[in-house]
């Protein structure tokens, strides 16, 4: 199938899909116009099947773990009510899909922002900081608290959170045990891992257990596991087996954030890369929309 066929072949619902995307984090400032300035009314409407997870979810995912540590992060820095702005505009763009993490502290955050939006429209994914040597029942108490500050009945996606060796998975029986039981208790709908080592990427791609990798792809080799085309083919190859695959690092960690290297970066994710959808670490509304126009702008050239 050639590249213009496969791209089509994501139809949704009549909508195109994106075959290939991935996270970026806007760490470092650009040139983009200031969101009391910004026009543009670019609208997120596509959506992609999440592998063989059962989601349909938003192309792209509002990220909140820029220099995301000891609890908080850039985008929880810009404290409460800016954070629920961006995340308000997220969704009004069409972005209602929600990326966060317990060590970037941003949980109370969304549930804030989420507040008085319909649920069902809505896709969360979290992640779990401790994982080595956690029980079950531990991981049942972390899931009931995310809850409890999300103010949901259950989460989307949980993941396991920066893996960085392979066997990941020999210490962390309790915590797969934990997330496994909240999926057939309906609280959790799919797991996984996020990667930040070749072979615990290798890993995942191999694991039944697995239903969602989020893993580094971009065209700079800034940040990532290995180069473009071993991580695209593994990505790949994820895909064919079922996983969910969401990208990340699409800008290199921010480090690749000038005109082109933001148009090169996104026209690489949505054309080459394999991944199903990404999640983007904005730090303001001018940003954010920046990123929608083109994403749209470049869906419409490939189609």
């Amino acid at each position: 199938m050639d590249r213009r066929k496969f791209i089509k072949a994501g139809i949704v619902a009549g909508t195109l899909i994106g075959t290939n995307i991935r996270n970026a984090s806007y760490a470092l400032p650009f040139n983009v116009k200031d969101e009391t300035d910004t026009k543009d009314d670019a609208y997120l409407d596509s959506k992609v099947i999440l592998g063989a997870t059962g989601l349909t979810v938003p192309l792209m995912a509002m990220g909140s773990g820029t220099s995301g540590w000891n609890n908080a992060s850039n985008q929880t820095r810009l404290g409460m009510e800016q954070f629920v702005r961006l995340a308000k505009n997220a969704y009004d763009r069409g972005m209602k899909f929600f990326e966060m993490a317990e060590s970037y502290g941003s949980h109370p955050f969304f549930g804030e922002a989420m507040k008085g939006l319909p649920r069902e429209e809505l896709t969360l994914l979290t992640k779990i900081a401790k994982t080595d040597g956690v029980s079950a029942a531990e991981t049942r108490n972390k899931i009931d608290s995310y809850r409890r500050e999300l103010g949901t009945d259950y989460i989307d996606i949980i993941l396991l959170h920066c893996m960085t060796s392979g066997g990941w998975a020999n210490s962390r029986q309790g915590v797969m045990e934990g997330l496994s039981r909240a999926k057939e208790d309906g609280i959790v709908k799919a797991v996984g891992i996020s990667a930040h080592n070749l072979e615990a990427l290798q890993e995942a791609v191999e694991s039944p257990w697995v239903d969602v990798i989020l893993a580094r792809i971009n065209p700079f080799q800034s940040h990532m596991d290995g180069t473009p085309d071993t991580i695209r083919d593994l990505l790949g190859e994820a895909r064919r087996k079922g996983k969910g695959v969401i990208g990340m690092k699409i800008f290199g960690e921010g480090k690749h954030v000038k005109e082109e290297e933001r148009e090169q970066s996104l026209r690489y994710a949505l054309t080459e890369s394999n991944i199903h959808c990404m999640t983007l670490g904005f730090q303001s509304i001018g940003q954010m929309n920046d990123a929608i126009a083109r994403v749209v702008r470049i869906q419409k050239e490939i189609a």
